[in-house]
């Protein structure tokens, strides 16, 4: 049965609250993050991160594959970040698909093993089998293979200092006999990776830590962290301090990187994540299945107020084509997702301004992946759109709105959540629109017509459509 759906006039003064808080972002936030680090990020960033297909166990050539295809196909529409996930020091052996790897200790002394790929100060370095031409010391050789292709280089790193460090009584950089034991709190434990203890940002030679870190990571040529284990659940204390730190030593070293907080964050924080990050995770990790993607749903809704230049609510990675090679979530495959269902999917983030995250190995994609990450008018609407908001959801029928930078058009998503085919219908006035207008379809880049009083259009089971209208 079709469901037709009328916005009325109540519905839309019920998100003028919300409209004119945008308006006032758009209008003043620009201005405000001029010589801050937000100026690193005033667009949502846009990247390709190795998590989704390669889990803990990315190599060197994978990445340079990723960045071969970034550069050729998707650099134009402003594609930049390649970014390497987590556990990249670890030795893992060839072939070996585990995540999560864990650190065992030996019986006589307690020795930490495997041993990762360490320094002197305790900070960790990349697996040489790997990373092979880093020969064990550091990532600037793929930095610089990463950045003679235009593009920008990422890594993940956990929050803490590694225990095989605080075993060894490693000392900490910048500092006068202040060792990773004194620095450590041994009770800060990460529950899903065993490798690191947490930080006791009370101890001196705490922040001289991670200072040390962000300037091995400039040494590097490092442009964007994303730093994980900083929240989980309720039942999870938010990493305050830690998160902390490592935006003051990026701010103290003058660093000029993009910092992703990672994961699940929660809305109670949201002021204290948005002045220390530039992007940051709103839900737990997202995989490619109809129920996680419709929850998706509520979390950009909720974190929508805090959009803006310098500061982005990140809804997780783009499930779009092969995905989990090595793990970490089920077998090898292509996206689960549907086409409508992946419509919706690239929509909802670009309507929301998440930043986009390719998560799927690129060199595979197909013809209708790389379609949907080359659409040059949808892209635009996440990159420079203002006044993003949830206009409204009923019966499982989802309205978004934006407008472009200019003001000269009007964005307007439609999601249709339910098992059948539904019509949604807006009220033109409801978006400030009154008189004869031209609407077009961004997905199929063509006009749909003109339309006076309302707008109306069938959209699939679990699709979407994406319009621009033009303000008149």
């Amino acid at each position: 049965m079709k469901q037709l759906i009328w916005i009325s006039i109540l519905a839309f003064l019920a998100g003028c609250t919300s409209q004119t808080a945008a308006k006032k972002e758009s209008e003043e936030e620009v201005e405000e993050v001029t010589g801050s680090f937000e100026t690193w990020a005033l667009t949502p960033p846009m990247g390709w991160n190795s998590y989704n297909c390669y889990g803990a166990a990315v190599t060197e050539k994978e990445v340079k594959a990723n960045a071969d295809y970034m550069a050729e196909k998707l650099k134009k529409y402003g594609w930049q970040y390649i970014v390497v996930d987590y556990c990249w020091s670890y030795p893992h052996p060839p072939g070996s698909i585990q995540n999560n790897p864990p650190q065992f200790r030996l019986k006589l002394d307690r020795a930490p093993v495997p041993w990762l790929g360490m320094d002197e100060y305790g900070r960790l370095l990349p697996d040489l089998r790997r990373f092979n031409s880093t020969e064990g010391k550091n990532f600037k050789p793929l930095a610089n293979y990463i950045h003679q292709k235009g593009l920008k280089f990422g890594i993940h790193v956990m929050r803490g200092i590694p225990r095989q460090a605080v075993w060894a009584k490693s000392p900490v950089k910048g500092t006068n006999g202040i060792t990773a034991d004194m620095i450590a709190d041994t009770t800060s434990l990460c529950p899903w990776l065993n490798q690191m203890y947490g930080v006791d940002m009370s101890k001196p030679g705490a922040q001289e830590y991670y200072n040390s870190l962000v300037e091995l990571y400039m040494e590097w040529e490092v442009d964007f962290i994303k730093m994980d284990d900083i929240d989980l659940d309720e039942k999870y204390p938010y990493r305050k301090e830690e998160a902390e730190a490592m935006h003051k030593a990026i701010m103290n070293e003058n660093a000029k990187i993009v910092l992703s907080l990672s994961l699940n964050m929660k809305l109670e924080n949201k002021e204290h994540v948005k002045s220390i990050s530039n992007l940051w995770r709103i839900s737990k990790d997202f995989w490619d299945e109809w129920e996680q993607l419709k929850l998706q749903f509520e979390h950009v809704n909720n974190w929508s107020d805090m959009s803006g230049p310098g500061h982005w609510p990140d809804a997780d990675m783009l499930q779009l084509g092969k995905i989990s090679r090595r793990g970490p979530s089920g077998p090898e495959r292509d996206s689960r997702f549907t086409k409508d269902e992946q419509y919706t999917h690239m929509t909802l983030w670009c309507i929301a301004r998440s930043p986009l995250m390719m998560g799927g190995d690129m060199p595979d994609n197909s013809d209708f992946v790389e379609s949907l990450l080359t659409n040059d008018e949808v892209i635009e609407v996440n990159q420079h759109a203002i006044e993003s908001r949830q206009l409204f959801r009923t019966q499982g029928l989802v309205v978004w709105t934006s407008k472009s930078a200019d003001k000269k058009y009007t964005y307007l998503a439609m999601f249709n959540l339910n098992e059948e085919n539904s019509e949604i219908s807006v009220e033109l006035a409801d978006l400030g629109i009154t008189k004869k207008t031209e609407v077009r379809d961004l997905w199929t880049k063509s006009t749909v017509g003109t339309f006076t009083g309302n707008f109306t259009s069938s959209v699939n089971p679990h699709g979407a459509k994406l319009f621009r209208i033009t303000n008149k």
